[in-house]
């Protein structure tokens, strides 16, 4: 079987870089050979943070956000308002809102939104917990923070009438971060508006 590769061994590690997102095949070549031209010890490194990613991590057992304990450094801080709570889709919202300082509650990680063309419903996300958080009292609003795309504005509804039955209020965060664009890509500005700026959510956004 005829490669274009000189080395198996460089196909296979080739191969498995060009399975990360946004990394084709001359990506994952250069990443390949920059690792190579290496240290021993700076590659035995790089692969043991992965490994002990993988193996430690863990998740926020309040708002499921990555963490190195049980409960993550936002929810354990006592300065942080646990009357306000910010649903978002993945850490990389997290850190994107973080970075604007303008929002000084606690999040919801969904780990997700729902997509039935990929297979996703709300079974497969956290809004389970979401509900119960709510449930629990104290909780006085919580801020749908999802992307403005067709799946977040679902996401969105199907979370406002789950909560529905509870007296907190539901809010969504202006829309200053265009239709279709994902919060982690939004400018810190025009993000920490959008939070400030949040508006009741209703009926009215229920997707025609």
């Amino acid at each position: 079987m005829n490669s274009q590769y000189p080395s198996a061994l460089l196909e296979n590690a080739v191969n498995e870089f060009a399975k990360l997102p946004g990394i084709g095949r001359k990506t994952a070549l250069r990443l390949v050979l920059h690792l190579l031209r290496q240290e021993d010890s700076q590659v035995e490194e790089f692969a043991q943070a992965l490994v002990t990613l993988k193996q430690d991590v863990k998740y926020c057992r309040n708002c499921h956000n990555i963490s190195d304990s049980e409960v993550c450094g936002i929810c354990s801080d006592k300065s942080r308002d646990a009357s306000t709570l910010c649903v978002v889709e993945n850490i990389r919202e997290v850190m994107a809102i973080e970075n604007t300082t303008q929002f000084k509650g606690l999040y919801h990680v969904l780990g997700g939104i729902i997509s039935p063309i990929d297979g996703i419903g709300p079974s497969d996300l956290q809004i389970t917990g979401l509900e119960e958080r709510v449930k629990q009292g104290g909780v006085k609003e919580v801020i749908l923070a999802l992307s403005a795309t067709m799946e977040g504005d679902t996401t969105n509804f199907y979370i406002f009438r789950k909560l529905h039955p509870y007296d907190v209020k539901v809010s969504i965060i202006a829309r200053g971060v265009a239709v279709g664009d994902e919060i982690e890509y939004a400018d810190e500005i025009t993000l920490g508006r959008s939070i400030l700026n949040r508006t009741p959510f209703d009926e009215s956004y229920k997707l025609k």
